[in-house]
């Protein structure tokens, strides 16, 4: 008997997903566990397996759609079966036209001040041969939030049907947007409209929630970075004397993900959470790596990084960089850390303040190490220095212990013979 399958639900935190890529077609043999779409979820891009076996008979929603959990995506049973008592609410059926006229709610406010616009401006939605177009809610959704009319779109669903790959075309842009969204001045362009992706809709509400919700203070200490640079020159030296070309690389970011394990373990109040019933301080020192990606940013994990060597943080690190800008980290390597670091030195930043990761209670934002002249006795000499932000979740942490955790970090950091022995 022919069976409907629904969008699974693939990671924690998923409501929807866009279908990314079909891996079968209509026709095609399907067996337990095989591989039938990507799935780009709020984080990563996950596959969608088969838990049935049969043939794919119908593909309800094209790819580029963005799929609610549980809606019906596709339909698997034996070739030839009659599908008509099944409820293919997943498909996209034609909108057929209507006689009577559209809500008011659907057609765009006036501009004020733009002459004639008021009953001649098409709706955002609105259009084609019979006065509608063949879209899903959610598109329809993008188009007014963009300000784009749908009209002069040619849709490549089925049966001309737009779906959301449509709006994501730069050189169709200009010819969507709306009258009543176009600039009144001639001399300004319309913008670039680009709708968003699952994981920037998720990084827009993660840290509006975080801004609204979690009381953000921060501490800046600047720290004597030369011993830090000195250790890595002559560790990586070794290391390459001992093995030439197959020695492994060892960077600043990897001693400090080491330092601030090993500074939490020294001062563990700053290795907390908050929750409505309790302050919550863990027994692991799982650290949060914030690693730049295409769509935005990712927080893979290093579990017990207290309990690593330099080595094995770097090479986790990398990986989970690699994995990640690749989406194909699972949402477990992303989820539970205990405190988050976020490193922009690489990009010329001196310093800056980052967001909190909720639940965790802090974050530490680190800059580039900076060659400038330092003070040592009576005389001026050259120096490297480095500045270190610490985010804090003043429901957790209070000033005093974010003070002592940056304290006990500038030890490590500044007697960094202590990052190997740990």
């Amino acid at each position: 008997m022919a069976k409907l399958l629904e969008m699974p639900k693939l990671s924690p935190t998923m409501e929807e997903g866009q279908i990314g890529a079909w891996k079968k077609a209509e026709g095609d043999a399907v067996d337990v566990d095989d591989l039938l779409a990507e799935v780009e979820t709020d984080k990563a891009t996950m596959e969608f397996r088969s838990f049935d076996k049969g043939t794919l008979l119908k593909i309800l929603v094209p790819a580029g759609s963005m799929v609610k959990l549980g809606q019906p995506v596709a339909v698997i049973g034996k070739p030839g079966e009659d599908l008509s008592g099944l409820a293919l609410s997943g498909a996209p059926a034609p909108v057929a036209p209507s006689p009577a006229p559209l809500p008011a709610s659907s057609t765009p406010a006036p501009v004020p001040g733009v002459a004639g616009n008021a009953s001649a401006t098409p709706s955002p939605v609105d259009g084609g041969m019979d006065g509608r177009v063949k879209a899903s809610p959610y598109v329809r959704k993008v188009a007014r939030e963009r300000g784009l009319s749908l009209a002069a779109v040619h849709g490549s669903g089925p049966n001309g049907r737009i779906v959301a790959r449509d709006l994501e075309n730069p050189a169709a842009l200009t010819s969507l947007a709306s009258p009543s969204a176009r600039p009144v001045r001639g001399d300004l362009a319309a913008p670039d409209a680009h709708p968003l992706s699952m994981m920037r809709k998720t990084i827009a509400r993660r840290l509006t929630e975080s801004k609204q919700t979690v009381p953000h203070f921060y501490l800046t200490i600047d720290i004597d970075a030369d011993p830090l640079h000195h250790l890595r020159e002559h560790v990586s030296d070794d290391l390459k004397e001992s093995l030439g070309d197959k020695a492994p690389r060892v960077s600043v970011n990897d001693l400090i993900v080491k330092a601030v394990a090993i500074a939490l373990v020294r001062v563990p109040a700053c290795n907390a959470s908050y929750s409505p019933d309790a302050l919550l301080y863990h027994n692991r020192v799982d650290i949060s790596v914030a690693v730049a990606v295409d769509d935005g940013l990712l927080t893979p994990v290093v579990r017990d990084a207290d309990k690593k060597t330099v080595l094995e943080i770097g090479r986790e690190v990398r990986d989970l960089a690699d994995r990640a800008k690749k989406k194909k980290l699972q949402p477990e390597e992303m989820a539970n850390g205990t405190f988050s670091v976020s490193n922009l030195g690489m990009y010329g930043i001196d310093s800056f303040a980052a967001v909190i990761n909720p639940p965790e209670g802090a974050i530490l934002a680190l800059g580039q190490i900076r060659r400038e002249p330092v003070v040592q006795g009576d005389a001026v000499v050259p120096g490297r220095r480095l500045a270190m932000t610490l985010s804090c979740d003043h429901r957790v942490i209070d000033g005093a212990i974010g003070a002592t955790y940056l304290k006990a970090l500038r030890d490590v950091l500044e007697h960094p013979g202590q990052i190997l022995l740990f």
